[in-house]
């Protein structure tokens, strides 16, 4: 689970490598963030010359969480890192490469770009 001040991996090639989240959108008691939502944060380790500057406010969807996701068949799926993909405001990933493997749950969370992008799907 994500929450506030948590600092998460990006899994893509915006620019940025590390962003510190600071809000969980979705209401003001949604404290937690799991896969597919989106969180708004501010990029504290970017790349040089990247689309992305040192402090922007950037928003994300969660792809990898180390805490475990279950399924409706009773497994679980977790990851070894915490991981967002940057997006723009109508939904759509800044990046045009995702790295590492996204859950399935992004596809019923209609972020179908960001399935079709990724390298696998688990």
């Amino acid at each position: 689970m994500i929450m506030e001040q948590t600092v998460v991996d990006v899994a893509d090639n915006s620019g940025a490598r590390a962003v510190r989240c600071f809000k969980i959108m979705g209401g003001s008691f949604h404290t937690y963030g799991k896969v597919g939502d989106v969180v708004v944060g501010s990029a504290i380790k970017v790349l040089p010359g990247g689309e992305i500057a040192k402090g922007e406010i950037v928003r994300g969807v969660i792809v990898r969480t180390k805490s475990p996701v279950r399924r409706e068949d009773g497994s679980f799926v977790k990851f070894d890192h915490n991981a967002i993909v940057l997006i723009q405001p109508d939904g759509n990933p800044r990046g045009t490469r995702i790295f590492g493997a996204v859950p399935r749950e992004l596809r019923y969370k209609n972020y179908m770009r960001i399935v079709s992008l990724a390298v696998e799907v688990v």
